[in-house]
């Protein structure tokens, strides 16, 4: 059989309690369910203590009934199937003693170390083992009194409903911070996109910059050149036309003077 894992709260043996058959139809299966003894199992522990031999008395067995099955409300048993056998295991109705307390916590600081749970912080495994020791607790004080039992259950389930409203609030502020991180992750990236653009724009326009500087040095080197050629070209028909008035004026002297 194989055993469910161990728990700090403290259960009673084993039972079977059903037998599965893919033969038999529905009716017969309920019908041998509903008559069939319940077994304990002998490969965990001790059975169950038998019943006295001499007479109970029916208020005695009333109330331990009433207890068991209060138990059961408050902490529900364990089920499990294996080779199509069907086990329960309910809470123990054994009273918890002072000794009892002195093992639940000498067991809690063991399995706290095996497990090596967390002792600061968001730990599963501590939350877990403090759940089953708060049990255990309620289990011995609901043998002890039933009312305060119940009002230990009622803080258990106060505390629980608690701890699920921060553990959703708790993945969904996760949640919106992987959102945004995401969000700023796909920002970055269009922006990344975005500055080699225009890195490449601008190298592009660094380009045409040094391409137009060089096309305005060719140009003013040219206009330089082709300035050069016209004032060599305007001084040389200056000196030919002074050339030609000085000699205009010469023949002009010497029309004047023989005119004399």
């Amino acid at each position: 059989m194989i055993l469910p894992p161990d728990s700090l709260l403290r259960y009673h043996t084993p039972v079977l309690v059903t037998r599965r058959t893919e033969k038999r139809s529905p009716k017969v299966r309920r019908a041998q369910q509903d008559v069939e003894p319940r077994v304990a199992s002998p490969l965990q522990g001790s059975p169950l203590p038998p019943a006295p031999t001499g007479p109970v008395p029916p208020p005695a067995v009333e109330s331990v009934k009433q207890a068991q099955e209060l138990l059961n409300a408050i902490l529900p048993p364990r089920e499990w199937e294996e080779e199509n056998h069907r086990w329960v295991q309910e809470v123990s109705s054994a009273p918890g003693t002072r000794l009892d307390v002195v093992q639940l916590q000498e067991q809690l600081d063991l399995k706290l170390q095996q497990r090596q749970a967390r002792e600061t912080g968001i730990c599963p495994v501590r939350r877990e083992l403090y759940s089953q020791c708060f049990d255990e607790l309620i289990r011995q004080t609901t043998i002890a009194c039933a009312e305060r039992g119940l009002l230990l259950l009622r803080v258990r389930d106060e505390l629980q409903m608690t701890l699920a409203a921060y553990q959703t609030l708790y993945e969904s502020s996760t949640a919106f911070g992987l959102r945004k991180a995401l969000q700023a992750e796909q920002g970055r990236a269009d922006m990344e996109k975005r500055i080699a653009e225009l890195e490449k724009e601008k190298q592009e326009l660094e380009r045409q910059v040094s391409e137009q500087k060089a096309l305005r040095a060719a140009t003013e080197r040219r206009e330089e050149e082709k300035r050069q050629i016209e004032e060599k070209k305007h001084a040389e028909e200056v000196q030919v036309l002074k050339k030609i008035n000085q000699q205009l004026k010469a023949q002009l002297e010497s029309i004047v003077a023989a005119n004399k």
